[in-house]
């Protein structure tokens, strides 16, 4: 290893593994729009919404960040020998980066969650705990790792579930200090986090035939290329049904259902091409997308409707 590589080599990691700030944006916009979404809920229609504290704000981003981190590194652990056998290019694997190194940022990351959510309020304990127990089991493939692994629908939901706890978690930032209790509504925006991990899920495993690779467990070649496309329309399709739920408990259904409809035509569109004509550049669009429509349906969820109201509270006051 090159003396450049070796000091360069956790930005390299990044970039191939964890890209920063492309997660990073994604994350931020689940985080903020948890929040925001929870101080929607739990202020009435007439009343005047006042912007979340920025605490609230921070610890969530800071947590589901280090959450969705601590899941890359987890997934470096239980991958490690297939990696090693068939991916060997990966950093782990080609000696890059340790194993022993990332548990270390793990564990790190583990103490700042704890931190940063003790001073918010230690109630939040309980809640991380959770998350935490979750993310070991899923790490040890809840101890079934032969059986679920041959069971791919089985497999994608369990690990699924990881998003609305981390969801849970990322409004309890808000609600948890300010009222105790989960405010009637947030059911429908867990169902949207668990919706859109398997919307990002499918669409980052779409392959055309010619890119499909040894030991790579990609939807399009465990279910066929037509079958996968369907689970993943599917996947938005149910998305959707849950944003304009969620939508509605907070008065902006109307918005959402646009937003929605635009989104899912051209969605629709790649599918039918991609099945026709399944070529790498086409393929490789559906990550592409699947993060598109991730963004924009936190946004009209959380940050825009509560934009919303405050300006519409300022106009009024």
């Amino acid at each position: 290893m090159s003396a450049a590589i070796r000091h360069n080599r956790w930005w390299i990691y990044q970039r191939e593994r964890f890209p920063v700030f492309g997660n990073g944006l994604l994350i931020a916009a689940f985080s903020f729009s948890a929040v925001s979404f929870s101080t929607l809920l739990r202020t009435p229609a007439q009343a005047a919404v006042e912007l979340p504290p920025l605490p609230a704000f921070a610890v969530a981003l800071i947590t589901a960040f280090l959450f969705f981190l601590q899941l890359r590194i987890a997934d470096e652990f239980k991958d490690f020998d297939e990696d090693s056998r068939y991916r060997p290019y990966r950093p782990v694997p080609r000696g890059l980066i340790k194993l022993r190194e990332l548990a270390v940022v793990g564990l790190l990351a583990g103490f700042l969650q704890l931190v940063a959510g003790l001073l918010l309020n230690p109630a939040l304990l309980g809640i991380l705990l959770t998350v935490w127990l979750y993310l070991a089991l899923m790490s040890k493939e809840f101890f079934v790792r032969d059986w679920i692994k041959r069971r791919p629908v089985t497999y994608l939901w369990t690990h699924m579930l990881i998003m609305p706890l981390i969801d849970f978690y990322a409004t309890a930032c808000d609600w948890l200090p300010a009222t105790g209790k989960p405010p009637s509504g947030l059911f429908w925006f867990l169902m949207v986090s668990f919706f859109n991990g398997v919307v990002i899920e499918i669409g980052r495993k779409l392959r055309a035939p010619q890119d499909e690779e040894p030991g790579v467990d990609t939807y399009t070649a465990l279910w066929g290329r037509k079958a996968a496309l369907a689970a993943w329309f599917g996947a938005l399709a149910f998305t959707a049904f849950s944003a304009v739920m969620a939508a509605h408990r907070i008065g902006f259904s109307s918005v959402v259902l646009s937003v929605l409809l635009v989104l899912l035509l051209p969605a629709l569109l790649l599918c039918r091409r991609f099945a026709r004509t399944p070529d790498s550049r086409l393929g490789k669009l559906f990550e592409l997308y699947s993060g598109l429509w991730t963004l924009l349906m936190y946004l009209s969820l959380g940050i825009i409707p509560l934009a919303w109201r405050l300006a519409t509270t300022a106009a009024g006051g």
